[in-house]
């Protein structure tokens, strides 16, 4: 766990230092916004605790600035405890704030509980990549070359099944049953159809569906 302690009073970034480091984390240090966003553009960090109030730029400032180069979360720290500035924090993306005077125990048990959260998406998180495809299972959206595919309902249903069946022989009446969720009459036709519209939203990534003549479809990188 890396940590960027953001504050223009010495002492709360030791204090907050010590704590980091005997939990086993690393602690780097910017005594204000400015120095914060230039070590953000050099270095990555799994968590921000930034003060609000400092010289040269202010807290909500350099969250505003880092959110445009990182996704990194970010603990507001604070003396004021008004609700605007607490709604204006997480507007711009704040994970949590904590007004001063605070326990560091406290900041720790933030710290983790959101580290341990980003972890958790991170993992539930299902995108894969192949060449210029980006297929997202959990966000539903499939990328081309960057820009969003607009597909069907069941076009999204049809890719992320071959993708999941990656490199399997998948049958008309295979797709039929576990994509459309009735058993197979007879009538092809549907998957063709459909299998046709998908591959003409992937432009040149409809190679990766090939064709098995007289069987059906598989997904094949």
């Amino acid at each position: 766990m890396k940590v960027l302690i953001v504050d223009d009073e010495d002492m709360i970034r030791a204090v907050l230092r010590e704590y980091v480091e005997f939990e086993g984390g690393i602690a780097d240090e910017a005594k204000d916004g400015m120095e914060a966003v230039l070590k953000c553009r050099e270095n990555d960090y799994d968590i921000l605790l930034m003060d609000v109030m400092m010289p040269r730029l202010d807290g909500f400032s350099a969250v505003k600035e880092i959110k445009k180069i990182k996704d990194v979360p970010v603990i507001m720290l604070s003396a004021r405890g008004e609700e605007y500035d607490k709604l204006f924090g997480f507007e711009l993306g704040v994970d949590d704030y904590v007004t001063k005077p605070f326990s560091p125990k406290e900041i720790m048990a933030r710290i983790h509980a959101i580290c341990k959260r980003r972890k958790g998406e991170g993992e539930k998180r299902e995108e894969m990549r192949f060449e210029g495809l980006t297929v997202d299972m959990v966000g539903r959206n499939v990328f081309v070359n960057g820009e969003k595919a607009e597909l069907t309902p069941k076009e999204y249903e049809l890719l992320f099944y071959f993708v999941r069946n990656a490199g399997v022989a998948l049958t008309r009446e295979k797709l039929l049953t576990d994509v459309w969720g009735y058993d197979f009459y007879g009538d092809d036709r549907t998957v063709d159809t459909h299998v046709k519209m998908l591959r003409g939203n992937l432009k040149e990534y409809r190679k990766f569906i090939v064709t098995l003549r007289g069987l059906g479809y598989k997904f094949e990188v």
